[in-house]
């Protein structure tokens, strides 16, 4: 289980979250959305450990990771898919892959890891450079984190780039699994797959319930504007 206690976040006098508490238990999807600005990819950077929160404590199955650097969180079991994926020039697809399992890696479940997010195994020799679309390294970000298997995976903006055919893959494959997930999303069919929402707005959570639910409540608001 994964818990946040009072997480605040301040940056030049302007306050990003805002005493932020929240559990997620074992094996829960849970999307995080919300206007622009409204602290959702802070949050999740901060649950990774990329950014450092300005006051509280975040809790791991009980143990205190508020210190934690972004290895040894990893080590944890917490692995994060990047809204704008890096580029690791001389390195190769299935290096990558390779690096991101912790093992030695079959280039046939290379493989199927590709086709699962809508990239052929052709990709798996190709260098990780600018020679590839933002689209294509998306997906290849988020096939890393999957090959990791990690106990707590987290998405920013996973459907950022990708094609309709592979977003509908992407969709499949958040609902099929059985980690604990976070994803943070605008897009409807995204929210819809899963079993919470959290609406972030001015750097607190304004609602939190079934995704139904929370969904019914952002179309009705919709209609009242």
């Amino acid at each position: 289980m994964l818990e946040l206690r009072n997480i605040s976040y301040v940056v030049d006098g302007l306050k990003i979250l805002d005493d932020v508490s929240l559990k997620i238990e074992t094996g829960n999807f849970l999307a995080i959305t919300g206007p622009n600005g409204s602290g959702k990819s802070t949050l999740a950077q901060i649950i990774m450990g990329i950014k450092k929160p300005t006051s509280g404590q975040i809790l791991l199955n009980g143990e205190d990771i508020t210190e934690l650097s972004i290895t040894d969180r990893a080590k944890k079991g917490i692995a994060f898919a990047f809204q704008q994926p890096v580029k690791f020039k001389g390195l190769t697809v299935f290096d990558l892959l390779e690096i991101a399992s912790g093992a030695k890696l079959k280039k046939s479940s290379a493989a199927e890891l590709l086709e699962k997010v809508g990239l052929n195994p052709e990709y798996l020799e190709r260098e990780l450079s600018s020679a590839l679309s933002g689209g294509e390294l998306k997906r290849i970000e988020i096939a890393t984190v999957l090959t990791r298997n990690a106990d707590l995976m987290i998405f920013d903006e996973p459907e950022a780039g990708i094609d309709l055919w592979s977003f509908e893959k992407l969709v499949d494959i958040l609902s099929g699994l059985s980690n604990t997930a976070i994803v943070i999303s605008h897009q409807e069919k995204l929210l819809q797959a899963a079993n919470e929402i959290i609406l972030l707005k001015k750097g607190k959570i304004a609602e939190r319930g079934k995704a139904k639910d929370i969904l019914r409540k952002l179309e009705g608001g919709k209609n009242e504007s």
